[in-house]
């Protein structure tokens, strides 16, 4: 069962989401101080993100069932993250749902042509098949970001109780945004003095 609470507002962007579409998938389950914040909670919500992103063209409506797979796609993403983090071999379900998800419908923008607005590009899915075109453009990122140049530098958030992952911008860079790094320094602050405090 999901805990959301729906009060709480997502911190910005983790590191590597602006250009991999499908690690902000990823974090869209958040788990912050203050409770869990599912971004994928309810179809509106589903409908929402994939709008914001360009996965979905205005108008369109997910339903409870694409949304729910939505969700599992989520999961089985997060624990390829996690492998690839960790240098683990990924259970063979997790690969394979990524690859239905990458083979279900052709991903490829087509381009269209209408009186008056001329040339653009669309998918080349029916309105019914929202979700299956989104999760095909999620996995093939995905697929890029596991193996290409950003996997390397994939990691995952070590601020408790964050589980976001990141495209580190430098060796240094352990948390996945600013709010994650002042909840650390603090931590460790506060433990020195309790220390200091308890010696004296």
């Amino acid at each position: 069962m999901r805990i959301v609470n729906a009060t709480l507002t997502a911190p910005p962007p983790a590191p590597g989401s602006e250009q991999h579409v499908a690690l902000d998938f990823a974090n869209s389950d958040l788990a912050l101080t203050a409770g869990r914040l599912d971004l994928l909670a309810t179809p509106a919500d589903a409908t929402r993100w994939l709008v914001d992103r360009g996965l979905a063209p205005e108008g369109a409506e997910v339903y409870e069932y694409c949304t729910g797979r939505l969700r599992e796609l989520r999961s089985r993403l997060r624990v390829l993250l996690a492998a690839r983090v960790d240098g683990a071999v990924p259970p063979a379900e997790a690969v394979d749902a990524l690859n239905a998800a990458l083979t279900a419908t052709s991903a490829a923008a087509l381009l269209r042509w209408d009186e008056p607005d001329g040339p653009y590009r669309a998918p080349a899915h029916p309105a019914d098949q929202v979700a299956v075109h989104a999760m095909a453009v999620i996995a093939a990122d995905a697929a890029e970001l596991l193996t290409g140049p950003d996997a390397a530098r994939l990691a995952a958030c070590t601020a408790s109780p964050c589980i976001r992952f990141l495209v580190r911008t430098h060796a240094a860079r352990h948390w996945c945004s600013t709010r994650c790094g002042d909840r650390v320094r603090a931590a460790r602050a506060y433990a020195r003095r309790s220390k200091a405090e308890a010696a004296s």
